[in-house]
């Protein structure tokens, strides 16, 4: 059975899961669905079409579901998808779609939004991401599972963050970031892979060569970047190296992030 709190409110036509807990002041829509075994804090707010996967625990404050934060959008079709197993702490906003964007915020399973984190619409989350206190994207953005995000950074609209990203603190992120890369900088520049995120998913050491390997070929090489990356598909056949290829190869709005320029080309992860 659930247990609610006799200061919430929970609207007629919300659905709750099996040992539900739901904090003193916490305010639940009529058309939420809440999995079994989550607990809302004190002060939580959970509106429109938002469904909240089981054994997420959210903390006070956080206000999950409202419409678009832009002109022109009613926000009755927002809806918002949180995974199970998810932590949302303090103050954490999470927006539903908007109509222009196909109506739907996905945030996957197991991920740790730290206090003040918030995710527009229409964004794409993946799994067992980290999002540090402060971290903010804008509307449409697409993150890879297991990216870590350093606090008080910022992602563009649009942008596309690969899956095992890394982003450092307080970094604007304008440009597309390749699966495993690594980014730093006011206005994000890349700085080389993220060695120890590969290590600590195991990938065995021989793919981790192969893609840096790869990764010297597709951003100090001769020709067009498009080019470099086709070629390096070819010359080293592993999944990491394929993934990254396909993400600079695809259709996108934004530009892949680059390395900051030297006097000799670009700098080498390694300097």
């Amino acid at each position: 059975m659930p247990k609610t709190h006799s200061s919430a409110i929970v609207e007629d036509g919300a659905t709750l899961g099996a040992d539900v807990e739901i904090g003193p002041y916490s305010v639940v829509g009529a058309r939420v669905r809440i999995g079994d075994g989550v607990r809302l804090a004190s002060h939580v707010i959970v509106l429109g079409d938002t469904q909240i996967g089981a054994r997420c625990l959210v903390h006070p404050h956080a206000v999950l579901g409202g419409g678009p934060q832009f002109r022109g959008d009613s926000g009755q079709q927002a809806k918002l998808v949180i995974g199970p197993g998810t932590v949302i702490r303090e103050h954490v906003t999470m927006n539903g779609g908007s109509v222009k964007g196909g109506g739907l915020t996905e945030v996957g399973a197991n991920g740790y939004f730290m206090a003040y984190s918030h995710v527009a619409h229409d964004c794409h989350v993946g799994e067992n991401v980290t999002f540090a206190n402060g971290v903010a994207l804008g509307g449409h953005v697409t993150i890879g599972d297991g990216v870590n995000i350093g606090g008080l950074s910022a992602v563009q609209q649009y942008c596309r963050i690969g899956r095992g990203a890394f982003v450092g603190g307080v970094t604007g992120v304008p440009d597309d970031v390749i699966p495993y890369g690594m980014v730093w900088g006011d206005h994000a520049r890349l700085s080389g892979l993220n060695l120890i995120g590969l290590k600590r998913r195991g990938i065995p050491r021989e793919r981790i060569h192969a893609l840096r390997a790869a990764f010297r070929f597709i951003f100090h090489g001769e020709g067009t970047l498009a080019d470099r990356a086709r070629e390096a598909g070819t010359r080293w056949s592993t999944p990491e190296v394929s993934e990254v290829v396909a993400f600079i190869l695809a259709d996108a709005k934004r530009p892949i992030c680059m390395p900051p320029r030297t006097g000799r080309g670009y700098v080498d992860e390694d300097d």
